[in-house]
């Protein structure tokens, strides 16, 4: 695909188009925009910074600036996520097209939200507990709502949201367009797929531009008392910005509380924290108003930070997938980073997941040998396993049981009496 001008967009799309310099699209984009132009359900998969974001708010502001009839809610795992897509909307609907927009996430004022849903919003764009929160004080209705996009479903998963999407998914029209979009196709999403896709065009991005961007690695083998010292060195070896992921909300403050007693000027970003504060130390750190956040994996997904030069995974994630998105916050534009991993001993099972997602990713053909390979040997072991049932039963002589050399505890009594 040469570029945007083959999918017969709107004007107004096409002069935002024009606006954010989006010329030609990248694959997921020129994979999933004929499919959802056509009303087709989609199962994609493609990782951070494919373009995704794109490539299902193109066909929906399409779809709703040419049929009235159309509106549109997106699922995201985080309110960072969340409020990016609602950027990118903004900028791609455009100041003067009419096309009204909400935001609802948790964490931020309820009356703001209200004030957003009285405007009658095409395009609603939020998390799955505070969508259902106004669903039950029923200050949102969806029964017009037939275009569902569940971004990073992989993560939603994850985070214990599938309860409160399905019961999201209750509220809205039968007769509807649903687009799934994950960085990873585990069991768990096929089976989310099955039940709310109808025939779903499959969308698969192979190449990892992640993987295959100017990212240095860098692993540090040591043991857990020894990782705040060995941090400080990389600190003072390094310039620009750093993020720092750490595994629980609690290890973010403390860390950063280390850090600035030891004259490290940083800040924390976690779930606990309030949605402005939140917004308020995103905004700090992207104006270079300190130069260290450290985080838990709410920034692995939805933060865009283009002079972020260096990823530390202090601590290693609960999922090897994470890792790709931890990575992926840096080098961004075409940019060059470095991602240093801190791996201890306990770690060891983890980094060996990692390893092998990494090299899938790097040779996605391989992976998909090694699935066929591993789907023949368990047809052959299940073959195999039913043949000497059959020869085990054909051969093997019925044998009466010899009472007298019952070891069972009534026939000893028996016997000595």
């Amino acid at each position: 695909m040469e570029n945007f001008n083959s999918f017969n967009l709107s004007e107004n799309l096409k002069k935002s188009l024009k606006g954010l310099r989006f010329t030609k699209p990248t694959e997921v984009q020129s994979k999933t925009i004929p499919f959802a132009i056509n009303k087709e359900d989609i199962l994609a998969s493609a990782e951070t910074g494919s373009g995704k974001t794109a490539a299902y708010l193109i066909p929906l502001i399409q779809q709703i600036s040419t049929n009235r009839k159309v509106s549109g809610i997106i699922l995201t795992p985080t309110r960072e996520l969340a409020q990016q897509v609602a950027d990118v909307a903004k900028l791609l609907v455009g100041y003067k097209s009419g096309i009204n927009l909400g935001l609802l996430v948790g964490g931020a004022s309820m009356n703001n939200q209200l004030n957003q849903l009285k405007k009658y919003p095409r395009i609603i764009i939020g998390t799955p507990g505070r969508i259902n929160d106004h669903l039950l004080r029923k200050s949102l209705s969806l029964k017009y709502f037939n275009f569902l996009v569940l971004d990073e479903a992989d993560r939603m998963l994850d985070m214990g949201f599938g309860e409160q999407v399905d019961k999201i998914v209750e509220y809205l029209p039968e007769l509807r367009q649903t687009l799934l979009f994950s960085a990873t196709l585990p069991k768990e999403i096929i089976r989310l797929s099955k039940k709310y896709l109808n025939n779903p065009k499959r969308v698969e991005v192979k190449d990892n531009n992640v993987i295959k961007s100017q990212i240095k690695q860098k692993v540090v083998n040591t043991k857990t008392e020894q990782k705040y010292d060995e941090l400080l060195d990389e600190i003072t070896e390094r310039k620009g910005s750093i993020l720092i992921f750490v595994r629980t909300k609690y290890a973010t403050e403390k860390l950063k509380t280390r850090l600035i007693r030891d004259t490290v000027k940083s800040s924390a970003l976690h779930g606990d924290l309030r949605q402005n504060k939140r917004n308020r130390i995103l905004e700090d750190f992207r104006k270079e108003r300190f130069r260290i956040l450290v985080a838990t994996d709410i920034a692995s997904r939805g933060l865009d930070v283009p002079h972020i030069e260096h990823v530390i995974n202090y601590d290693l994630p609960q999922v090897p997938e994470d890792f790709i998105h931890r990575i992926g916050r840096t080098a961004r534009a075409g940019s060059i980073g470095e991602a240093v991993s801190f791996v201890t001993p306990s770690d060891s099972r983890m980094w060996r997941s990692i390893e092998k997602l990494l090299d899938q990713l790097k040779n996605p053909d391989k992976k998909d040998r090694d699935e066929d390979r591993d789907q023949d040997r368990g047809q052959n072991k299940n073959q195999n396993r039913e043949k000497n049932r059959d020869n085990n039963s054909n051969n093997k002589p019925y044998r009466k049981r010899n009472r007298r050399n019952s070891k069972s505890r009534k026939f000893y009594k028996k016997t000595s009496k």
